[in-house]
């Protein structure tokens, strides 16, 4: 059997097979020898005058698309990597990935650039599974995914951020070949968000029209109020059934995960992103169907409930399975046979975003006005944070506090977001708002410079000057000082 031919009945395999993924591998293995028809080629941003530069970038201004592959078929995509240099916090949210196949009008990959990579919430998180891997703190973003073709494909990546993309370094590896079996399909996925789900009805994940199969989920999670949110079970309707075909037992049972979440990652599953169960705390769990496809011939329509527990205005708990509104967001994966149903218009930009970062309050502003026990106090430059630039304050021993003054314009119930930096020779410090404690203490050791979100539900604020403190409780064992950073922080008014 010819080499193309074979990869592409491992293709349709790859998808659909119950073959074992030992098999799978062993198969592949096993045509790499042939030597057929076929050629290997790849679309990247390499320089232009590649032989004498190394500009190996291109640019996104605001509002403006970049192009990545525009191929003639017939061929199957094999590979895809990209980086991105932005200044822009939450740039993974605010690039849109848009895929064509065939010269169609609508997309059959309309999503947000990170949730397409497998992590939600606009944010750079490193992870393995299969199909999907992301290295260098997340900055490095692969997938794997087959996407066949046969007369077009073109890939493209518009900046909807009001910032521009300084540097976008991509690599589209593919296959060109002779022809394609006839059933093989095309590859899609769809993002969906509800901020926050909508009461009375389950999260829609898809809904899809034609013949198919399903291959994963991407399920992300910010918590409005506090608790475990994940006892929603899923829902599977297959070809317009009323009652469906898959009925699940649980948010993490349908994540292969047991008793919640946990941070972790395989090859078919994982979690990536688990930060905890109080409010504001974000979760991304994905869930590849890669050797049990969901298989459907007239339509499929997924769906998972947004249940969990909730409690009185004592805090004590009134249910521990009731609807509650935290905000969903997700990125459903399948291929089916074309054409499908155009997908409704997803939000833009910002809309996507929890928070207006454009809003900040940035921490380097605050340094001239600021307050200190001891050590000194300056602006520094950090590339990666907002303006690229950061509050750094340098106590030299335990016990330390820092304030700062900020003001509110108008009375009002305020939450607070601060974006405090981690490194290796960071303290651990509690904030306080008007002298009385906001949150317990953040202990700010990592052994690298690390930008982390802190949410704190807040309290009634009049208008005029409020204070901030930082206040050191001393030290992780492994750090070696009691520094503190802030990149700045954001009023959330309710």
């Amino acid at each position: 059997m010819e080499r193309q031919k074979v990869l592409a009945c491992l293709l349709i395999v790859l998808v659909s097979s119950s073959l074992t993924f030992s098999q799978i591998g062993s198969d592949l293995l096993i045509t790499l020898p042939l030597i057929q028809k076929g050629r290997t080629r790849r679309a990247s941003s390499s320089a232009l005058d590649w032989a004498k530069s190394n500009a190996d970038a291109r640019p996104i201004p605001p509002g403006q698309t970049l192009v990545l592959a525009d191929l003639k078929g017939p061929g199957i995509i094999r590979h895809i990597w990209i980086t991105i240099a932005s200044p822009e916090k939450g740039y993974p949210r605010l690039l849109l990935l848009r895929m064509f196949w065939d010269g169609e009008e609508n997309p059959s990959v309309l999503c947000p650039l990170g949730d397409f990579f497998g992590m939600g919430h606009g944010l750079d998180v490193p992870f393995d599974s299969l199909p999907v891997r992301v290295t260098s703190e997340g900055r490095a973003r692969n997938c794997y995914w087959p996407m066949p073709f046969r007369k077009s494909a073109r890939i493209e990546v518009v900046n909807e951020g009001d910032q521009p993309v300084h540097a976008f370094y991509y690599y589209i590896d593919w296959e060109e070949v002779d022809q394609l079996p006839d059933n093989v399909a095309y590859f899609h996925a769809q993002y969906r968000q509800e901020f926050p789900a909508v009461a009375g009805k389950r999260y829609l994940i898809a809904d899809i029209e034609g013949e198919g199969h399903y291959v994963g989920t991407v399920l992300s999670v910010r918590q409005r109020t506090q608790g475990w949110w994940g006892e929603g079970d899923d829902f599977f309707f297959i070809d317009g059934e009323e009652e469906p075909s898959l009925k699940g037992t649980g948010t993490e049972d349908y994540f292969c995960d047991a008793w919640g979440f946990r941070r972790q990652a395989g090859p078919f599953y994982g979690a990536p992103l688990v930060e905890g169960y109080d409010p504001g705390s974000r979760t991304t769990v994905y869930r590849w169907h890669l050797l049990d496809p969901i298989r459907f011939v007239k339509s499929l329509r997924v769906e998972i409930e947004h249940m969990g527990f909730t409690f009185n205005p004592d805090g004590s708990v009134r249910s521990s399975f009731e609807e509650r509104d935290d905000d969903f967001s997700s990125v459903a994966f399948w291929y089916q046979k074309e054409p499908h149903r155009p997908f409704p218009p997803i939000p833009v930009g910002y809309q996507r975003l929890y928070y207006d970062y454009r809003a900040m309050i940035e921490g380097e502003d605050l340094v001239k006005g600021a307050q200190v026990t001891s050590g000194d106090i300056d602006p520094q430059a950090l590339g990666g944070y907002s303006r690229g630039a950061q509050l750094f304050w340098r106590p030299l021993s335990e016990g330390q506090a820092l304030t700062v003054t900020f003001e509110v314009k108008e009375k009002g119930r305020y939450d607070f977001l601060f974006v405090l930096t981690h490194s290796w020779d960071y303290g651990i410090y509690q904030i306080e708002l008007d002298g009385v404690a906001l949150s317990r203490p953040l202990d700010l050791y990592h052994p690298t410079v690390e930008p982390r979100e802190y949410f704190f539900l807040g309290r009634e604020l009049e208008a005029g000057k409020h204070q901030l403190t930082f206040r050191n409780k001393g030290r992780n064992p492994a750090s070696k000082g009691f520094f503190f950073g802030m990149d700045g922080f954001l009023l959330v008014r309710r």
